[in-house]
């Protein structure tokens, strides 16, 4: 099968001396390893390095013009991961001193070893790599969640797994669609764990959380003074998800002309860093989701169509929590588990009338507004079991609405269900003191009793109180 990740891309030394003698013997020896550039002043390294994409600098201390001192500071001013190696036909040692306070790798005479240069730029590029990888998983540890990609017995999920089974380890995209709060960043995180290269970068993106302002430079990454506050330059997701995967979430949010970027960035395989002249080649596996109608958006301009079809390559639609109903006890008691550990408490489980008037909502937060619910009653009970006075009012009033529905006489059904729930508001609202509620709604009180004994509320208001 076609991997989406690559081996890592050869690495670009720029050779700065103003020897020739010496630009063609630091060439020979590094050129079956990296791609060579060369330069013979201070000036000319700085116009490659706005041009180039370099990762390693060979850089002489004494040159015509600005010196490599001067040079170095600029390299670490503007291009920060480029790693720099100084040399020198002497050994200075204040200058040396200054070289590595000012951020080089090291300092070396021109009187090297061939073995132990090449040893010493090996060294450099790991460092570089290091760094790179530092900075990816801290992007990857801030947004880490709380939860995984729960799989529950219903079909409408098992048909998802299987489907992410046939496809996690093609380079293909993905597009997951779905309302607000039914995973869509958890199953693309299964997808990636599934992919064979679980170890690779997980990038994500959430264009609906980001200032639209802030976008481009959150996904494309900037350099020094792009933009007022831009001090220093700064890889985006595109370039700290290479080799791996780019979950960007809420795609329909994206802007029409970062959309263009995007298609480019998927259809090339190279972005420009905001502010930046030069392209830079990146390799990802891309991973998008909304929870708007895309198709529409299309339509209404909204969404660039080829954009739409270079997305849209494998659908894959997560059904809302209402629609899986069959997944809700494996769901709750997922969440019972992790929030019994996060609060030490030892509840056993929920009561069977309590699941059912859960499966009688109609969840429009969906598993995130479970996963809510279920954190606020662990966090305040001291109980053995989760019973139907945890829940707030209006999952039981859900739960009536939906008995109504399924019943005989439903003009009379309807009336009475917003009867009860209109008393059952007033007794909430007075605190369940039946006097009061009366007052309230401006009714006898004897007429107070008898509509909650016929629209059986006291039973209700008994356990809803405690």
């Amino acid at each position: 099968m076609t991997q989406p990740y690559v081996s890592p891309k050869t690495k670009t030394v720029l050779i700065v001396d103003d020897d020739e003698g010496m630009r063609d013997t630091l060439t020979a020896i590094l050129k079956r390893e990296y791609r060579v550039l060369r330069a013979a002043t201070g000036e000319s390294a700085i116009t490659i390095l706005a041009t180039e994409d370099v990762d390693l600098m060979m850089l002489d201390v004494r040159l015509p013009g600005i010196g490599g001192l001067e040079v170095l500071r600029a390299v670490k001013e503007n291009y920060s991961l480029v790693e720099v190696i100084m040399i020198s036909s002497i050994t200075e040692i204040e200058t040396a001193v200054q070289a590595m306070k000012n951020g080089a790798y090291h300092y070396v005479t021109k009187d090297f070893e061939y073995e132990t240069l090449r040893s010493l730029v090996r060294n450099a590029s790991e460092r570089q790599d290091l760094n790179r990888q530092v900075m990816t998983l801290s992007a990857q540890v801030a947004d880490q969640p709380e939860r995984e990609f729960i799989i529950g017995p219903s079909a409408n999920t098992r048909e998802i797994v299987d489907l992410v089974q046939k496809i996690a380890r093609l380079s293909a995209t993905v597009l997951i669609l779905g309302e607000s709060g039914t995973g869509k960043e958890l199953l693309a995180r299964l997808i990636h764990r599934e992919s064979g290269h679980p170890e690779a970068p997980f990038i994500t993106v959430n264009l609906a959380a980001i200032p639209r302002e802030l976008v481009e430079s959150a996904l494309f990454g900037h350099e020094k003074g792009a933009f007022t506050g831009a001090y220093k330059q700064q890889l985006g997701k595109f370039e700290l998800a290479a080799g791996g995967t780019l979950f960007l979430d809420e795609i329909g949010d994206l802007r029409l002309d970062l959309q263009a970027k995007l298609l480019r960035a998927i259809q090339e395989g190279e972005i420009e860093r905001v502010g930046g002249t030069k392209p830079i080649k990146t390799a990802f596996r891309l991973i998008a989701a909304t929870n708007i109608d895309l198709e529409k958006a299309v339509k209404e301009g909204r969404f660039r169509e080829d954009l739409f079809y270079r997305i849209n390559v494998i659908p894959i639609k997560l059904p809302p929590l209402r629609e899986r109903m069959a997944d809700l006890p494996v769901l709750a008691d997922f969440f019972l588990q992790r929030f019994n550990a996060k609060f030490r408490k030892k509840i056993q489980g929920i009561d069977e009338s309590t699941m059912n008037v859960l499966k009688g909502y109609w969840w429009p937060g969906n598993i995130r507004e479970l996963q809510n619910l279920m954190e606020r009653i662990i966090a305040v009970s001291d109980k053995d079991y989760i019973t139907d006075e945890d829940l707030p009012v209006e999952y039981h009033l859900a739960h009536l609405n939906e008995v109504a529905r399924t019943s005989e006489g439903l003009l009379q059904d309807a009336c009475d269900t917003f009867e009860r729930n209109f008393i059952l508001k007033a007794l909430e609202k007075s605190s369940w003191n039946v006097t009061a509620a009366a007052k309230y709604l401006g009714v006898p009180l004897s007429t107070m009793k008898h509509k909650m004994d016929r629209l059986e509320i006291r039973e209700i208001a008994r356990r809803l109180r405690g």
